[in-house]
């Protein structure tokens, strides 16, 4: 069976099931939601919990020893398995197909993972957990969800976040989920349980956002000037040296150069992308980016990036960072800033 995760808290108060898998790319979300798992089997009396972490592949035959051993404590027991990468190999997905199998008594699995890819979640050993047990996949919250979650979070403090007040926060935050929280907690303990403003969130709500020359890249392929240009004022400030941005930035131009070249001669393949290492999770933001910046517009890229490195190694006169501002706004025209920033 499959939850979201505000669907975990109602399922466990009716009955506890015999393996849950709690997995995806946001740590909060995923901690949080194994700690009610855990909350929710001491209550029922699984008071005996056995941690297996998987690291290099030879901790499987602990899981099993662990489910076939008896608890001196208790006849109750909650196997508490860590695994990061959400991928058990061939060794560990016979093992749990095996656990499936057998399906101790009063014994409960959890597993913590990483994200799961989309080919794992039709393998043998992972639909044998979802047979018998609760999957709960998290995902990264965007957009709206993200605004309702940060109310919500709020909201259990006895807090309600006024409409520009919320909006202020997730800027703030940038999407990062343990410093919303950590600011929640924070706004609580000086506010307390009260309608909290926009004023309030400028006055003790630090800019917790942290931004890298990826997300820049990502910005700029995207078509998003304003925020590119509030990047790059932000890796200036956090002291990221020009050489390392300008690396960014020429390398993404000239992935999208070759990949021109590419299409023009035999067409993008699957082993095209593999070559210039476009893995999956980026194939959809490159596409969209050939399809709105041309060669012609990707040389003028190119040829700022050879005279903003000619600023960096002082062979010309001139502000290197002035030189990459230059090169943002060249990357995204005027006429194509329509995009939300």
């Amino acid at each position: 069976m499959r939850l979201k995760v505000d669907q975990l808290a109602g399922a466990l108060q009716k009955n506890l099931a015999p393996v849950y898998w709690v997995g995806g790319d946001e740590p909060l979300q995923v901690g949080e939601a194994a700690d009610e798992v855990r909350a929710a089997a001491r209550r029922a009396g699984y008071t005996t919990r056995e941690v297996v972490s998987v690291e290099t592949g030879n901790e499987w035959p602990l899981l099993m020893a662990e489910a076939e051993s008896l608890s001196i404590f208790s006849d109750k027991k909650l196997i508490d398995l860590r695994l990061p990468s959400a991928k058990p190999g061939i060794e560990g997905g016979k093992v749990l197909v095996e656990y499936c199998k057998k399906r101790p008594d009063d014994t409960i699995l959890l597993i913590s993972a990483g994200k799961l890819e989309a080919a794992s979640s039709k393998s043998q050993w992972f639909q044998a957990l979802e047979n018998i047990g609760v999957v709960v996949q998290v995902w990264p919250l965007q957009g709206q969800e993200f605004l309702q979650w940060l109310q919500r979070r709020a909201e259990r403090r006895g807090m309600h976040l006024s409409s520009e007040a919320v909006r202020l926060l997730a800027s703030r935050v940038e999407g990062n989920l343990l410093a919303a929280a950590q600011e929640i907690e924070k706004l609580f303990i000086l506010h307390g349980a009260v309608t909290i403003d926009k004023a309030a969130i400028e006055g003790d709500v630090a800019d917790s956002s942290r931004f890298d020359v990826f997300k820049l890249v990502e910005a700029l392929s995207a078509g998003k000037l304003n925020r590119a240009v509030r990047i790059l004022q932000a890796l200036r400030a956090e002291g990221v040296a020009a050489p390392v941005v300008l690396w960014a930035i020429s390398r993404e131009a000239r992935l999208l150069w070759h990949l021109h070249s590419e299409a023009k001669v035999g067409g993008l393949s699957e082993a095209t992308f593999k070559k210039y290492q476009v893995w999956d999770k980026r194939k959809q933001g490159v596409q969209e980016a050939m399809v709105r910046i041309k060669p012609a517009e990707l040389r003028a890229i190119l040829l700022a990036c050879a005279a903003t490195d000619a600023r960096v190694k002082g062979q010309v006169t001139g502000d290197e960072w002035e030189g990459l501002f230059e090169i943002c706004r060249l990357w995204v025209k005027p006429l194509r800033t329509g995009t939300a920033a």
